[in-house]
């Protein structure tokens, strides 16, 4: 496992031009447009880094949407767990999973609140083509085992190197040292009047409930009666009563899923996390039955022919990882990288949710589980329990505390979910900045490509502004894209480069290293 004071770099090839392929949403066959690049590696920061600028990984392949042009924007989601209080739909899946485990009782019911069973994106059938497509041009394996010798070499050289290379490599990495401490993008709070029937009115108080009123009047009504004119504080309460005012507080998510269960219960739950890369023991110990839960899965479920969910396309899509392991001091007990969380009910796998874990965040990836335990609705318990699993992670590690669940797609009726888990952001597509939900829906319902910050001044701040300083990794050795360019007379190669500086933003130019070959 990487020690944190010795990560090797991130190494990225990046692939020139925009990809086009089959929209897993609109089912468009070539609408679907956007960037990529695959990854040999990358840290926890860099990857943290470039979410935060609309960035995604399946598998190693790393893509981001090119938002005014694809057919079904997809814009990235966060959620506040700190924040975060399930909704009445949100605790009947919580309720309904405790009256499972304690009396085996199984809801007839269908889940109206969960319009799509996993936490997928369905674009992922592009990545497959477009990984398998990779696969034929070149040897993936081999390049990865190529660069990573290469830069054990160059490294080696480097401590004999001429001053001037130290010298930019040293400058690098102090700007590294500057830079990564940086928090992740601020919120941009907008206040604005929506139309008549396009949303709530943020600049007026919120709508109280019925009961919520009725409460207020009993209190008047008791500061009224009470010749003082003084109301009794919890302290003071009877003792008559001593757990009315406990009992009025609304439950934790923590409470909900963790609720007690008898000791005659029919069933066990038992959520473990295994880290998937690089391959635990335990990891390896459950991989064949892990694959058969996510083999049914995509055969019932998602309806695959019986060919298609292959060992080759597991590993690939949900296993292998660019993501270093790493352990930082001040980081979570389990360390960043990429792990799946399992579902083991009596025994048994019945779900798993591949997340990775960085910095600022836990980011789902994906959910399989199998589907004779789809009444259960483990879609949303799952996404339930890894807002309680990241507010768990926030108690040793205070700067991780956000919940990322991939792409929102307002185009696509079955992706809006995600948006019921509150509060949440989206990701500006323009200017990098986080902008509530609530603030973003109006302008969704009328064009389905939107710029979230409404300043018309505000800028991308993170752009590369200093090409000259991005780290290039050309014919074994590390240098400068200032230093590189001396050498190269293609004009396009200049375009692609600052291209790929322009997706990245400045802190990833300067911190990862781009193969050109």
């Amino acid at each position: 496992m990487a020690s944190w004071a010795g990560l090797s770099p991130s190494i990225v090839e990046y692939f020139e031009g925009e990809d086009f392929y089959r929209c897993g949403y609109c089912k468009n066959e070539s609408g679907s447009r956007s960037h990529g690049m695959w990854a040999h590696s990358l840290t926890a920061q860099d990857y943290q880094d470039l979410i935060d600028r609309g960035w995604r990984r399946s598998g190693k392949y790393v893509y981001k949407p090119v938002m005014n042009q694809t057919c079904c924007p997809q814009y990235t989601i966060r959620c506040r767990p700190l924040q975060f209080q399930p909704s009445k739909s949100h605790k009947k899946v919580l309720k309904k999973m405790l009256k499972f485990l304690a009396k085996g009782e199984i809801s007839k019911g269908n889940c109206e609140d969960e319009p799509m069973d996993s936490t997928m994106d369905d674009a992922v059938a592009g990545d497959f083509a477009l990984i398998n497509k990779l696969d034929i041009q070149c040897d993936l394996k081999t390049l990865s085992d190529d660069l990573k010798e290469s830069f054990d070499s160059e490294e080696k050289k480097g401590r004999n190197s001429k001053k001037e290379g130290s010298n930019e490599l040293i400058q690098s990495q102090n700007v590294e040292e500057k830079l990564g401490s940086g928090e992740p993008s601020h919120s941009v709070k907008v206040h604005t009047v929506p139309k008549p029937g396009k949303g709530a009115d943020l600049s007026k108080p919120p709508c109280r409930k019925a009961k919520e009123i009725r409460k207020e009047r009993k209190r008047l009504k008791l500061m009224q009666q009470n010749p003082a004119g003084e109301l009794q504080t919890q302290s003071q309460t009877p003792s008559l009563f001593p757990s009315k005012p406990k009992s009025n507080q609304p439950k934790s998510l923590e409470d909900l899923i963790f609720g007690s269960l008898p000791e005659d219960a029919s069933h066990k739950l038992e959520v473990r996390l295994v880290r998937s890369s690089p391959p635990s023991s335990q990891f390896k110990a459950t991989f064949q039955e892990s694959y058969q839960v996510y083999k049914r899965y995509q055969l019932v479920i998602h309806k695959d022919p019986p060919d298609k969910p292959t060992v080759s396309q597991f590993t690939r899509f949900l296993c292998s990882s660019p993501l270093e392991a790493e352990n930082p001091p001040n980081g979570p007990d389990c360390g960043y990288g990429s792990f799946h969380q399992q579902y083991w009910l009596d025994g048994k796998i019945i779900a798993v949710g591949v997340v990775d874990i960085l910095p600022y965040c836990v980011s789902s990836v994906y959910l399989y589980y199998d589907p004779d335990y789809s009444f259960l609705s483990l879609g949303v318990y799952s996404a339930l329990r890894e807002i309680a699993f990241t507010r768990q992670l926030h108690e040793k590690t205070s700067q991780l505390s956000y919940y990322y669940m991939g792409f929102y797609i307002h185009s696509c009726p079955k992706m809006k979910y995600k948006g019921q888990y509150r509060p949440s952001d989206l990701l500006c597509p323009e200017t990098y900045v986080w902008v509530p939900i609530e603030q973003c829906l109006p302008s969704l319902e009328n064009s389905k490509y939107c710029r979230f910050n409404q300043d018309p001044e505000a800028v991308d701040e993170g752009r590369c502004n200093e090409p000259d300083r991005l780290q290039v990794f050309h014919k074994k050795a590390i240098m400068p894209y200032g230093v590189y360019k001396k050498h190269q007379k293609d004009p396009s190669e200049e375009a692609a480069v600052m291209h790929y500086a322009s997706l990245v933003g400045q802190r990833c130019s300067e911190r990862m290293l781009l193969f050109r070959s």
